[in-house]
């Protein structure tokens, strides 16, 4: 969508767009060398991990915990061949990163200028902060998009393998991240849609797979705890009884639209503005950028390939649900939403002010992108700072533990000598 960036990606400007974006690939490799970054669920992950190395407690949290295993997979199989450190973790996430940015940019062809499209999705606060953190949001990323590339494909040839590599990663996906059974819906939701015609008429003619239907998803339903989805549903009903209004959580994920769009987490305007303050203009900026997205997906005038919106759909029903707050759920989906935005075709050019908004838009989103990747990198090569901006701070005793054998700060009072030891065994 050329028309609706301040510069126009004409072959004068090729050269310098590339070399914008190799120069992004080349800041993010260095994050390489950063330090383990400690999440609530990376410390979860390296549990059941330990849990299954090491042996655990049956009682245990970590073996009972509900995170799906596909990524702990991954740590378990690094932890293996001697290679789970937080190098090969980030090297690993940039990787996958990098080939769904290749397949995306395949899936809409011609039609997305793909170092355009790299450098909107690598200038995004969320993607910058999440390849360098031992989470699932990367490799979720990864098969989910070559998920939806066997499917695309198979749009176009009718090979029946690219149908069932699309669905054997979709599997993957949801053994990465539950919030798969997204993407499932939407690959049976885009068969239906390819043979509407064709399945209309065999519905009329064979009313066994009416019945077939129907079994698989009471097998769904009788087979739910195995699969994963009591926990979740449960925490839904919990969550809204305890108080968390249906209002309240489309307000959440509005401001995480917001952050999105904008570029800037709340946390970080709440430092100069008051909260409440904070909370309802991203609030309302979050339904102006929702309505807009909605727009350029759903509108007729684009080249936005069917499946991609039936998923982004389906993924947005389930989010809009999902009752907690926290923008790093759209990273899974970030870089289709960035594709679709950039071949929706605008033009602004003959109207002063909306030309005026949208480049000043561009230039602010650019401005914070390369404000963010500054911090996380300058937090990966100077260990001292990275300790006590990573989570807050929360974990700041035990990184000096590990890095200097004792707390440095006067004011600690415990040390958790069970991140102590995660963090001993992978930096």
């Amino acid at each position: 969508m050329a028309n609706s960036l301040p510069f126009s990606p004409a072959n004068k400007y090729a050269p310098y767009i590339k070399a914008i974006f190799i120069l992004l690939v080349i800041v993010y490799l260095v994050n390489i060398l950063s330090p383990l970054r400690l999440h609530v669920d990376t410390l979860r992950y390296f549990g059941i991990k330990d849990c299954w190395e090491l042996g655990c407690d049956p009682n245990s949290f970590a073996s009972q915990d509900y995170l799906p295993y596909g990524y702990t997979a991954l740590l378990y199989g690094l932890s293996k061949i001697g290679l789970l450190y937080s190098w090969s973790i980030i090297l690993i996430n940039c990787i996958y990163l990098f080939v769904s940015l290749y397949i995306i940019k395949n899936i809409f062809g011609s039609k997305l200028n793909g170092y355009l499209f790299g450098i909107a999705v690598l200038l995004s606060w969320t993607t910058i902060k999440f390849v360098v953190h031992p989470l699932s949001e990367m490799q979720y990323v990864f098969v989910s998009v070559v998920s939806l590339y066997f499917f695309y494909r198979y749009t176009v040839s009718k090979k029946i393998l690219f149908l069932l590599g699309a669905f054997l990663f979709g599997v993957l996906a949801f053994f990465t991240r539950t919030v798969g059974i997204a993407l499932f819906a939407a690959l049976f939701a885009g068969i239906l849609w390819e043979y509407r015609k064709q399945i209309i008429n065999l519905i009329r003619k064979h009313k066994v797979l009416v019945l077939i239907g129907a079994g698989l998803l009471v097998l769904t339903v009788l087979f739910s705890k195995q699969l994963g989805l009591n926990h979740y549903t449960g925490v839904l009903s919990k969550q809204f009884e305890e108080g968390a209004s249906v209002l309240t959580v489309f307000k959440w994920h509005f401001q995480e639209w917001a952050e999105i769009v904008f570029n800037i987490s709340m946390a970080k305007v709440n430092g100069f503005i008051p909260a409440t303050i904070t909370g309802w203009v991203f609030t309302l900026l979050g339904v102006l950028c929702f309505g807009t997205i909605c727009y350029f997906f759903f509108s007729k005038n684009n080249n936005i390939p069917v499946i991609i919106k039936i998923y982004i759909l389906f993924y947005s029903i389930l989010m809009f649900n999902w009752p907690f707050y926290d923008p790093r759920f759209w990273v899974p989906v970030l870089p289709l939403i960035f594709a679709g935005v950039l071949v929706t075709p605008l033009n602004f050019n003959n109207n002063a002010v909306l030309k005026f908004l949208k480049n000043g838009y561009v230039v602010f989103f650019i401005v914070l992108g390369l404000a963010a990747i500054g911090f996380m990198s300058s937090t990966s090569l100077n260990k001292k700072e990275m300790i006590k901006k990573q989570a807050n701070g929360v974990y700041r005793n035990e990184y000096e533990t590990s890095f200097y054998g004792k707390p440095l700060s006067d004011t600690a009072k415990q040390v958790d000598t069970v991140i102590v030891s995660v963090l001993n065994r992978h930096n």
